[in-house]
C-alpha cells in the first residue's frame, strides 16, 4: 500500500528532488502530499510545485517561540495524515512537542557518519578534525540532536586537497542515493528498531561502502 510523506525543507531541495524522482520512477511506493519550508526563497518550494505538490512557506517570525512555530506546523502536517515526516535540509532544531507528535516517524539526513560531527557545518568539522573518512547518515529523529538510530550510512573519503565545498558536493552525491533507499525501506515496512539498533528486513546490508552499489537504486 502506498505511503504518504510530508517533507520539510529550508534550501535548494536537492534531496527532495531525489526522493520525488524515485517516486516518479516507481522505485518508491509513496506520495509527497505537502512540502513545508521555513525559508521564503527556498528553491525546494519551486521543485515541489513542478511536481504538482502542495508547497507552503511558513514564516517563523510570526511566532514568538520555536515551540509555537512547531505546534502550528505540526497541526498542518497532521491534516495530511503522513506515515513519515522527512527532513530534507531542514535547518531548524525541532522542539520536543513536534518530535512527540510524530515519534518514531521523523527521519533526517546528516552529512557525517553520526554520531560524529553533529550539528551545523559537519563537513567543515570533518576537515578541521583531520578525518580521513566522513560521509552521510539517514537516521530517525530523537530529542538529542543528530543522534537517533541510524538506518543507513555511506562513507566518503576526505581527500588531501578537499575544501568544504568539494567535500560537501561529494557527500551530497551519496545523500541522493541513500535517502531514497532508506525511504523505500521505510515505506515497505522493512525497518525494525530495537533500542539503538536498526534492522532492515531482507536487506543485503545496512552500512554502505565508499562506492556503494545500492541493492534497489
Amino acid at each position: 500500500m502506498s505511503k504518504n510523506l510530508v517533507v520539510l525543507i529550508s534550501g535548494r531541495g536537492s534531496n527532495l528532488k531525489a526522493i520525488l524522482e524515485a517516486i516518479k520512477s516507481g522505485k518508491i511506493n509513496a506520495k509527497v502530499s505537502l512540502v513545508l519550508s521555513n525559508k521564503k526563497d527556498a528553491k525546494g518550494l519551486e521543485i515541489a510545485k513542478e511536481y504538482g505538490i502542495k508547497a507552503k512557506f511558513i514564516d517563523p517570525s510570526f511566532f514568538e517561540t520555536r515551540r509555537g512555530y512547531d505546534i502550528y506546523i505540526a497541526e498542518l502536517i497532521k491534516k495530511e495524515n503522513p506515515d513519515f515526516v522527512v527532513l530534507a535540509g531542514y535547518m531548524r532544531i525541532l522542539s520536543d512537542e513536534f518530535i512527540d507528535a510524530f515519534e518514531g516517524r521523523i527521519v533526517n539526513i546528516h552529512p557525517s557518519l553520526v554520531p560524529a560531527f553533529q550539528g551545523k557545518n559537519a563537513q567543515k568539522q570533518a576537515l578541521d578534525y583531520g578525518s580521513l573518512i566522513t560521509g552521510c547518515s539517514v537516521h530517525f529523529v530523537t530529542k538529542e540532536l543528530d543522534n537517533g538510530p541510524v538506518i543507513v550510512q555511506a562513507a566518503v573519503p576526505v581527500l588531501p586537497d578537499d575544501t568544504e565545498e568539494s567535500l560537501s558536493n561529494r557527500i551530497l552525491e551519496y545523500e541522493h542515493k541513500i535517502y531514497p533507499q532508506a525511504i523505500k525501506w521505510l515505506v515497505e515496512d522493512r525497518v525494525v528498531v530495537s533500542g539503538r539498533k536498526v534492522i532492515v528486513k531482507d536487506a543485503k546490508y545496512g552500512t554502505l561502502p565508499v562506492n556503494p552499489s545500492l541493492e534497489d537504486f
